[in-house]
């Protein structure tokens, strides 16, 4: 099978989401690139049956080859691969705390410099629209335009790497920026960082790690 070695990480973080607790049920999808297109994870099949040929297969045209259909948002997915070229993966949680904001409307503000792993100094959250549709396609890519991660209102959270790995990396450091950020709601209004001392914290990234292996995602 073409790309198997890929399509098991990919099951395997679809699993370890759920273990984690930021992701529950069949909720949420990841699309990964690959020659010709893109990896993306089918509709409704819980994660703990998931196969590696259950793992669909995706063109940038929409077309798709496998057993299975692809993931209901699939819009989204084949949309930030074709306009984002540096993106090589894409994560969708329901997430608990990424969600919870949302459902107020709200952003992720610069309440800690680790902000600045989304790419700026804040996760934007996108208007609700009905999940699947085209419309929630191009808020997103919208607003991914100029960060890694964007809030997707009474719904949840989409972040984008370079791989896998980085971008689940991503999607849990957005979900517990936003856990910190609501607790401390629960006893006051926390003081936002200044955009010119996020800028700074996105220069020092740039060094950050050791050497290729760098823990901060920096190019998308």
């Amino acid at each position: 099978m073409k790309d198997e070695k890929l399509r098991r990480e990919m099951i395997a973080t679809c699993i370890f989401m759920n273990e984690r607790g930021i992701n529950q049920g069949t909720s949420g999808n990841i699309s990964v690139r690959v020659e010709g297109g893109f990896l993306i994870t089918p509709s409704g099949v819980p994660y703990a049956d998931m196969q590696p040929e259950d793992i669909v297969h995706m063109k940038l045209d929409a077309s798709h080859t496998g057993p299975r259909k692809p993931s209901t948002e699939w819009r989204f997915h084949r949309d930030i691969m074709k306009k984002k070229k540096e993106v090589g993966a894409v994560i969708h949680l329901h997430s608990m705390f990424c969600t919870s904001l949302s459902m107020l409307r709200r952003e992720i503000p610069a309440v800690h410099y680790m902000i600045a792993a989304a790419g700026g100094p804040t996760v934007p959250c996108v208007p609700y629209v009905t999940w699947g549709t085209q419309e929630l396609a191009d808020y997103i890519l919208a607003a991914l335009a100029t960060r890694h991660a964007c809030l997707l209102a009474n719904h949840g959270m989409v972040c984008v790497g370079p791989n896998l790995k980085k971008a689940a990396w991503l999607a849990v450091e957005i979900e517990a920026l936003a856990a910190q950020y609501w607790r401390a709601l629960q006893i006051g209004v926390p003081h936002i960082l200044p955009d010119d001392e996020i800028q700074r914290v996105l220069e020092k990234f740039k060094s950050y790690g050791q050497g290729k292996e760098k823990r901060v995602p920096t190019c998308c």
